[in-house]
């Protein structure tokens, strides 16, 4: 029999176009044999519609213009109601569908900071991706260089400002954010991805800027050492005994790997296996399972590391609901490893189900 897949995308987040790619990378890929598939968008204001339009339509954000293919849409609250509600015509009458597991694609704030996965644990609906707890600290890259910290795994120096510092004492923050280390200096909203917010700052008129702009992204800012060294990511997949993929590297082709070189520019490359000893390789992999199993994460997560000329190896941060584009490093590491996009969902979705259990 057929499983019924709920699939999650939008959000209301700085990171809804990328959960747009994402989404159709995952209808493209979900066998029709094994699974039927049943998708739910959430605009950039957070409503919620049952979505039966095009591909086309996700991909170009017209998917929320046209009224014939949506209706609205919820989940129960009431654990054990693993129902999507769709609204009818007549108001307060709903149609159901009942769900075997969800896929969130979704990214960044109210999506992926255990804010869905709150919601999704009170359904008691079997979802991929880490649960809430460990959604939350990952996301939040303050908490969790602090919880890393405790366990000995290496990681830049930093300084953490608060918006309203940043806004009270322009110039006490710059102090502080100079105290970290010489220019320059990486400048970082403490929760967004994507690299949304992030800049590089060579200079105090720079840094005042960036502090600003962080500000203007997220309630905390994380200023960082900058370290030199190669861009290494090894994606985690698993429940109680996680495996980590061969390492790969991104060479951003820019000052730094930003959302224009993520999504937009045509500067970045990457290389599997990324261009470092097979010692290093090794050790990326054995701190990346260490790293996703002390933050609890369960499903799957990609992590983020420096690898320094003399192969210091250097924690940069987790994303526990990597990107599925055509261009993301964690379905692309995976298939290094001879597994398919389709394998990997397969597998995503047994464990969330053998979590949900």
């Amino acid at each position: 029999m057929k499983k019924t897949i709920l699939c999650l995308f939008g959000g209301k987040s700085t990171e809804y176009k990328v959960s747009l790619r994402s989404v159709c990378t995952v209808l493209d890929a979900l066998d029709a044999e094994k699974y039927n598939v049943v998708c739910v968008g959430i605009t950039e204001d957070g409503r919620w519609y049952h979505y039966t339009g095009t591909q086309e339509q996700i991909l170009t954000d017209t998917w929320h213009t046209d009224a014939s293919h949506l209706r609205r849409a919820m989940l129960s609250s009431s654990y054990g109601d693993r129902n999507l509600y769709i609204e009818r015509d007549a108001a307060n009458t709903f149609d159901t569908i009942a769900i075997d597991a969800v896929i969130p694609m979704v990214h960044g704030a109210y999506c992926e900071d255990g804010t869905m996965q709150g919601l999704l644990s009170m359904t008691g609906i079997p979802y991929v991706g880490p649960h809430t707890a460990a959604s939350a600290v990952a996301m939040d890259k303050v908490f969790t260089k602090l919880i890393l910290n405790n366990f000995g795994i290496p990681q830049a120096k930093c300084a953490v400002l608060t918006k309203s510092r940043i806004a009270d004492d322009p110039a006490g923050a710059c102090d502080e954010a100079e105290g970290v280390s010489a220019y320059p200096l990486f400048v970082k909203p403490a929760n967004a991805g994507s690299s949304i917010g992030v800049s590089k700052a060579d200079d105090r008129e720079a840094l005042r800027a960036a502090l600003t702009l962080a500000a203007s992204y997220d309630d905390k800012v994380l200023v960082e050492e900058c370290i030199v060294g190669r861009e290494v990511e090894c994606a985690v997949l698993g429940n109680e005994h996680p495996a980590a993929s061969i390492p790969g590297e991104i060479n951003a082709g820019a000052d730094f790997y930003d959302y224009d070189a993520k999504y937009i520019t045509d500067t970045s490359s990457d290389y599997i296996p990324a261009r470092i000893s097979d010692a290093a390789l090794e050790a990326v992999r054995g701190y990346a399972v260490r790293i996703y199993e002390i933050l609890g994460c369960r499903g799957l997560s990609r992590v983020d590391f420096f690898v320094t000329a003399d192969e210091r190896i250097i924690f940069n941060e987790i994303n526990t609901l990597p990107g599925f584009t055509s261009i993301s490093m964690y379905p692309k590491l995976w298939n290094h490893m001879g597994k398919s996009i389709p394998e990997l969902l397969d597998d995503l979705i047994a464990l969330a189900e053998e979590a949900g259990k």
